[in-house]
């Protein structure tokens, strides 16, 4: 576990409509020894208020997932597609050549609050894509984004994979690397690991050949980042 963040040590931003939490340098937010882990660059924790969002504006070489935690997102871009991601939905959109898009709030009452990634891609200039899916729960550690779309998840252009790990309170996983890197991103709940506590918003990476056994204290939703070394 050679590195640690904490929740409340990430780049604040608070622009009144959005509220977001940056764990790796983004925007103003600049920090050199918080610049990402291995291809995974930007995960921001958005919190848009009813009926607000971000304007049409442009990407290009990128992996951008958006994860919805609650409230639901409009999403609109230059190739066409307008859809409703709602709460559990996972999106991707690759910019690849380049495209512009709008991500807007799909509620005029509640708030939306999700995460939004960022992983540099395998390869670039390709034709920009996008990929929308309900993907339920089939066992603690689920598939949600594979390099080829394995298992029912969502495909990317990058050697890299992201599951969604949830455990009731008293239950344990383990998390072994091998010869690759991860990063577990805490969504909601509590979990003990290698004698330390993390909670809502905490995360921590694993170097190569890692192995750590989590124990969650409380019900426990999380990302695993599964990386290229």
């Amino acid at each position: 576990m050679h590195y640690i963040r904490k929740a409340s040590e990430r780049g604040q931003v608070d622009l009144g409509w959005l509220q977001s939490q940056h764990s790796f340098s983004f925007g103003h937010y600049h920090d050199l020894k918080h610049m990402g882990v291995s291809v995974l660059r930007v995960i921001n924790e958005d919190k848009v208020l009813a009926g607000q969002g971000f304007g049409t504006h442009g990407h290009r070489d990128m992996e951008i997932i958006s994860y919805v935690i609650s409230g639901a997102l409009k999403h609109q871009d230059s190739t066409g597609n307008e859809y409703i991601v709602p709460a559990g939905d996972v999106q991707r959109m690759s910019a690849g050549s380049g495209i512009m898009h709008s991500e807007y709030n799909a509620s005029n009452s509640a708030t939306a609050h999700f995460l939004q990634i960022w992983i540099q891609p395998k390869l670039r200039g390709i034709a920009p894509s996008y990929e929308q899916k309900s993907i339920p729960q089939t066992t603690q550690l689920t598939p949600l984004v594979t390099p080829n779309g394995e298992h029912g998840s969502v495909s990317i252009n990058q050697d890299a994979s992201i599951y969604r790990l949830k455990l009731d309170k008293g239950q344990s996983h383990a998390l072994q690397t091998a010869d690759r890197k991860g990063y577990l991103h805490i969504i909601c709940g509590n979990i003990d690991a290698n004698k330390q506590n993390f909670s809502n918003g905490d995360a921590f990476a694993l170097n190569r050949n890692e192995r750590v056994t989590l124990t969650a204290t409380s019900s426990l939703e999380a990302l695993w980042f599964d990386l290229p070394a």
